[in-house]
């Protein structure tokens, strides 16, 4: 049985190395070269890379060790070792999305944000594992606590790479739950920025919810990659991109939050109820007042409407996803998974009017959800309905994250908790481009709950 203690399990972080590179203790090769050794240890049992670019990396780590030399460093993740989810393009590595559909495809072009890492001096390294293009019909990756056990998905490399030591920080994308479960599975911290913050060109991620996220060993190395990415790439065409100073707010104290049940309360077990419960009891113990819908009737309606949020979210993306899943399942047979053809078979039968009733009901819910700010800072709540499942044949439940995303607000996944010896995640929640103060709460409950 695992073991998994918040209070002393240890992430690898990068701002605090930088320092080092500065003064020539380290350089960024050196560090690249502490990772490959993690990797080459951890990788056959977790399984988080579909490729690496070691020579790539090294080149990449060389001329960062350069720049650190001679005082003129990119940027604050400068030399900064990155895996990218394989939903995203890289010009240096094949992007094949989890499906036998784009086996071996190279589009010899970064996406936007892998060209702002890139040009930020970031090393990118290798392209991690997702599920079938991102949907729920799982990758070959390993929980990195307990390889008996799922790291949840899609972004499942990206969060086990984390877990496992492997990296300091990694991308993942969000429609659902795709960042923040996995993060809450594998102990990691992460955050599903507000939507359209970050620029989602050159991947399989145009659904009209879908965010890109980071995973990251911390708070510190998460936002600074965002930020890097927003103000080199820019957001999403159409959207201002990430609101928020270079430095991560300051840790400061939410005065009032919401304490959100969503769909998958009903899911969660007893233990991981009480973890939480254990949470809040801190949070009011330091001056916070903590509402829920039995306090609020506004709240009330909001737990109400965003109910359906799961099945809701899945719906839409499928009818938004017709184009290009129609021409896949039309090239034969082994393109598609059984369950994506399921879901496309449902998507088949909706037509254009059922498409602008879901979207309506959708603003319905992001409308109860805005009716909120003049009440709280923001929300908390678990990141999952429990800790990672045993067994590889599921990614587990996203019922926890859907009422968020939904919503296009940001949210943190937070490693506060254990249950069972495995990683539990609690997900804090803010309002649409205030990822900035959400992050500041963030950095204030990991500092008030694990002394971090």
């Amino acid at each position: 049985m695992a073991s998994y203690d918040p209070k002393t399990f240890k992430l690898l972080t990068f701002h605090d190395a930088v320092a080092k590179f500065r003064d020539g203790k380290d350089t960024p090769r050196a560090y690249l070269e502490r990772c490959l050794d993690v990797i080459e240890t951890r990788e056959p049992e977790v399984q988080a890379f579909v490729v690496l670019n070691i020579d790539g990396a090294r080149k990449a780590a060389d001329e960062s060790g350069k720049r650190y030399a001679e005082g003129k460093p990119l940027s604050t993740i400068d030399g900064m070792p990155i895996g990218i989810k394989d939903l995203f393009e890289t010009m240096d590595m094949p992007t094949q999305m989890g499906s036998p559909v784009w086996k071996g495809w190279e589009s010899g072009r970064d996406a936007a944000h892998v060209r702002g890492l890139r040009k930020a001096g970031s090393v990118v390294l290798g392209k991690l594992v997702t599920t079938e293009l991102g949907f729920s019909f799982p990758g070959k990756t390993r929980n990195p606590i307990d390889s008996g056990r799922t790291p949840g998905g899609s972004s499942s490399g990206s969060a086990a790479a984390i877990g496992a030591g492997m990296l300091p920080a990694a991308i993942g994308s969000q429609v659902v739950g795709s960042v923040i479960r996995p993060a809450g599975y594998c102990g990691n911290v992460a955050i599903k920025p507000t939507f359209g913050a970050l620029n989602r060109g050159g991947g399989h991620s145009s659904l009209s919810q879908s965010h890109i996220g980071v995973h990251a060993g911390s708070i510190e190395d998460a936002w600074a990659t965002c930020w890097n990415i927003a103000n080199i790439a820019g957001g999403d065409v159409g959207h201002p991109g990430l609101y928020g100073a270079l430095e991560p707010a300051a840790p400061a104290k939410p005065a009032r939050l919401i304490q959100l049940e969503t769909a998958g309360w009903a899911q969660a077990d007893e233990a991981s109820k009480e973890a939480l419960q254990g949470v809040v009891a801190e949070l009011r113990k330091q001056g916070v007042t903590v509402i829920g819908k039995a306090d609020d009737a506004d709240v009330a309606a909001y737990e109400a409407l965003s109910a359906e949020a799961l099945e809701l979210s899945i719906i839409i993306c499928m009818f938004e996803l017709r184009w290009p899943l129609l021409g896949y399942r039309e090239r034969g047979p082994g393109m598609l998974s059984d369950f994506m053809l399921g879901r496309l078979a449902d998507a088949e039968k909706q037509t254009l009017e059922d498409y602008r009733d879901m979207l309506a009901r959708r603003e319905k819910i992001r409308a109860a959800f805005a009716a909120l700010k003049s009440k709280a800072d923001g929300f908390i709540t678990l990141s999952s309905p429990g800790p990672a499942p045993k067994g590889l044949e599921s990614t587990g439940n996203p019922s926890m994250n859907a009422a968020m995303s939904i919503t296009g607000a940001p949210a943190w996944s937070l490693p506060l908790l254990a249950v069972d010896g495995m990683p539990l995640g609690v997900q804090l929640v803010g309002f649409p481009h205030e990822d900035a103060k959400v992050t500041g709460h963030a950095r204030w409950l990991m500092g008030t709950y694990l002394g971090a």
